[in-house]
């Protein structure tokens, strides 16, 4: 006689890994103020698009048991290119139209301090890492998955500025 219940229901935990598995986070979208190219000793200013920073969520389901997942991001970190690393806590300040572009970011940024003539392509190559913290609950249960990340990258031109003194 066969078993007419068939196998049993998957556990919370792998409803979680499901969907954990369906998770898609977008791709990281930098933005900078100066928009195009940077000038050496003025503050650069660094943050990610609205859509880049968002919790992202899945579901895995059987009948009468449910379980999400949620991907949330929690720091930004850029390789700058020329060997120094900014760490955000968030996904900056967007520069808005009349703020100083000679103020520094109040949350993101960096100040190049030579120009990236001499690199490759004339340009700093930058990487914008996005660290996303992972959480599942449901069906009365919850727990924490490795994180996750997410990168984008970029090449900023750094010209520096000489003055001309004439007499």
């Amino acid at each position: 006689m066969a078993n007419a219940a068939g196998p049993p229901p998957p556990s919370p935990a792998e409803l979680a890994q499901r969907a954990y598995n369906q998770l898609r986070l977008p791709s990281p979208a930098i933005r900078t103020n100066p928009p195009g190219e940077q000038m050496v000793s003025v503050p650069t200013w660094l943050w990610m698009t609205r859509g880049s920073w968002k919790p992202v969520s899945a579901t895995a389901s059987v009948p009468g048991v449910s379980v999400t997942a949620t991907a949330r991001p929690t720091s930004v970190t850029w390789s700058m290119g020329d060997g120094r690393k900014v760490a955000c806590k968030g996904p900056g300040t967007p520069f808005k139209k009349g703020m100083n572009p000679k103020s520094a970011s109040p949350d993101c940024g960096h100040t190049y301090r030579s120009s990236s003539a001499g690199q490759p392509d004339e340009a700093f190559p930058v990487k914008a890492t996005i660290s996303w913290t992972v959480t599942w609950s449901g069906a009365g249960d919850s727990g924490t998955f490795p994180g996750l990340t997410t990168t984008a990258s970029a090449t900023f031109r750094v010209a520096e500025s000489q003055a001309l003194n004439i007499r």
